[in-house]
């Protein structure tokens, strides 16, 4: 399976080696940054830069959550382990975890100078990863 996002917006999930097209996501109005699949592969996380993170249900078909709340671009986004988290990294030189469930954000990551251009969970960890423009790496505890 191959995600490609597009300018017209859409991303693609194509099916491997054949090429047929699975499902097409539309939604966001601003250029697609980055995708990661849920742990289970139910799902899809994608981030923009219409400042928004999407989760997209294969069963259903769509987008399922809309997350607003950084000021800039979204760069990046990853899914913890677990799959009730998902972390986003922003020009606007923070970071976010969102919980899924509760469908907001649990924590603000402040502390880069510069856009936040990469973001990762440690697997089975709280442990979260951010690259910055600010050509730092910081380790941060998603808990605190």
């Amino acid at each position: 399976v191959v995600v490609t996002g597009s300018d017209d917006h859409l991303w693609k999930m194509w099916a491997l080696p054949d090429g047929n097209i699975i499902m097409t996501g539309e939604g966001h109005t601003d250029w697609l940054s980055g995708c990661c699949f849920h742990p289970s592969g139910t799902q899809l996380v994608t981030s923009s830069g219409d400042t928004t993170v999407r989760i997209w249900d294969f069963s259903k078909r769509g987008c399922i959550l809309t997350l607003e709340g950084h000021a800039h671009a979204v760069w990046d986004c990853a899914w913890h382990s677990c799959g009730d988290f998902v972390a986003s990294a922003s020009m606007d030189s923070t970071s976010k975890i969102w919980d899924v469930n509760s469908e907001r954000c649990r924590y603000t990551m402040c502390g880069h100078k510069d856009s936040v251009n990469s973001i990762e969970f440690l697997p089975f960890s709280n442990t979260v990863l951010t690259s910055s423009a600010d050509k730092t790496l910081s380790l941060w505890d998603a808990r605190t």
